[in-house]
């Protein structure tokens, strides 16, 4: 009989992990490696699908000789990226091209377009999503019109098209070509409250609805591996977006929940229920989770550059040698001397919205050094932060207290930042890895090992830090300032 270990594969935009959990929402083992960025132009980000599909597969062979065999997994959970788009040929399963990442902007001339047209509206009333570059249908469409192996697929009807949960199941079942409805919804292709593609948005965006995906569930008996990957057959139990999975590996599951989580990017999420969100003010609603055919939703502000400023900050700048140096420079110097940094360095999501913004940073001074750009790049986060609760406290949806995770959260100068600046209390749990635990709370209670999906986020979910705000209020108006003014310029 198989045991009772979830195997999670985590596809995130800088590396791959697979991880394995216990039953309690313990982690046993893990396995990382690193995601080549491909830059071919300003505003370009590609990754490459056979490098995603081989280095998963090796981290997740990994991880299962780690837990002692295939035999003691139950079963496997999957989040990944959300909105990159891989294209591949059905008849042999080989790509047609790199991945266009979710930070990739080179169709926002086309987004515009549509704008200018008049079609945003209407787009926003079905998909809860704007005209961004940001989702998946304009990638596609890009790919259809720029690639001529996509092109030629297209025309004889062997196209694939998927995000990146579905490249890897296709890979992992031999075949299956399926997407979780938390996925699909951030193509601009789902209606929030349709099961499947809509055939007006198709066409619209220019994408053949054969070469989509089949829409499924979160949590269930979904697919099994090919028994040759692992020497047994494993089945695929849960699959999420990875901030719908963050969302309930917080246990945030009743209306009016709020996670924040800090990784590449910076997404905010509050659970609206079976309530299809609506934002007046360019907030994105999404589905969080499909079970047995019934949703539940979110809505959603998404921040494109939140972890990526640190590892620019390091890896381009040379400014740090390590992303856990920034605690400590942050904390050795009173304030930021005047400096702030607008982290536009592909363009403002939330709730902006303004694909064409660059980064700035503004009030340097030669008294300005590492530490103070340090800290301004953390006080970044906050300040982004602070925008969207602004977002969703005019769209009724005010916050009473965040929960946060992902690696940066682990900061504990910027936790403490995220209280001061939000003035509301914020929480952290001990395991900051919620995005891989949604996942395994999705397949555990897709294999059974839980009756329903409170039990199992409940009982996965560790205990938590409470951060309780501190500073003083002038000082708090005198950065929202300096904020507004840097934001307002670029």
């Amino acid at each position: 009989m198989p045991g009772d270990l979830i195997l999670v594969l985590d596809e995130g935009t800088t590396s791959t992990r697979a991880m394995i959990f216990t039953a309690a929402g313990l982690q046993l083992a893990v396995a990382q490696r690193e995601l080549t960025q491909h830059y071919p132009a300003p505003g370009h980000v590609e990754h490459d699908p056979v490098e995603i599909w081989d280095k998963t597969l090796g981290v997740a062979r990994d991880a299962v000789r780690q837990a002692g065999g295939a035999e003691r997994i139950a079963a496997i959970g999957i989040t990944n990226q959300r909105e990159t788009v891989v294209a591949w040929d059905k008849a042999g399963g080989q790509p047609l091209s790199r991945a266009l990442v979710w930070q990739d902007r080179r169709t926002a001339a086309q987004c515009g377009q549509l704008r200018a047209a008049g079609h945003e509206d209407a787009v926003r009333e079905k998909t809860g999503l704007l005209l961004d570059p940001y989702f998946s249908a304009t990638k596609m469409r890009w790919l259809i019109e720029n690639e001529p192996q996509v092109a030629a697929a297209a025309a004889k009807g062997t196209l694939a098209f998927g995000t990146i949960e579905s490249w890897l199941l296709y890979n992992l079942t031999g075949g299956a070509h399926l997407s979780d409805a938390s996925n699909a919804s951030r193509t601009l292709l789902l209606p929030l409250e349709g099961a499947s593609w809509d055939a007006g948005l198709c066409d619209l965006f220019g994408v053949p609805p054969r070469a989509l995906p089949e829409v499924c569930d979160n949590a269930g008996p979904i697919a099994s591996t090919s028994p040759d990957l692992f020497g047994r057959a494993i089945p695929i139990c849960g699959l999420a977006g990875d901030q719908q999975s963050a969302t309930i590996g917080q246990a945030c599951l009743n209306p009016g929940d709020c996670k924040a989580t800090y990784g590449t990017g910076a997404f905010v999420l509050s659970n609206m229920g079976s309530t299809v969100p609506r934002s007046a003010n360019r907030l994105l609603g999404t589905v969080l989770r499909q079970l047995g055919g019934q949703r539940h939703y979110a809505l959603e502000g998404s921040v494109f550059v939140a972890g990526s400023l640190i590892q620019w900050l390091r890896d381009t700048l040379g400014i740090i040698s390590s992303a856990d140096e920034t605690a400590r420079l942050a904390a050795s110097t009173p304030d930021s001397g005047g400096v702030t940094i607008v982290p536009a360095l592909s363009g403002l999501g939330a709730p902006h919205w303004r694909p064409e913004a660059r980064g700035a940073i503004a009030g340097l001074s030669f008294n300005s050094g590492k530490a103070q750009i340090a800290r301004a790049a953390l006080e970044a986060m906050s300040h982004q932060t602070h925008d969207l609760a602004r977002a969703f406290e005019a769209d009724d949806a005010g916050w009473t207290s965040l929960r946060i995770d992902g690696g940066m959260s682990a900061n504990d100068w910027m936790a403490q930042d995220l209280a001061d600046i939000l003035r509301l209390p914020v929480e952290r749990p001990d395991y900051v890895e919620t995005t891989a635990l949604g996942a395994a709370v999705l397949a555990a209670l897709g294999v059974g090992l839980y009756p329903d999906l409170e039990s199992a986020a409940r009982s996965m979910r560790g205990p938590a830090r409470i951060f309780e705000p501190k500073m003083e209020d002038g000082d708090r108006m005198e950065r929202l300032t300096r904020w507004q003014a840097a934001i307002a310029s670029v």
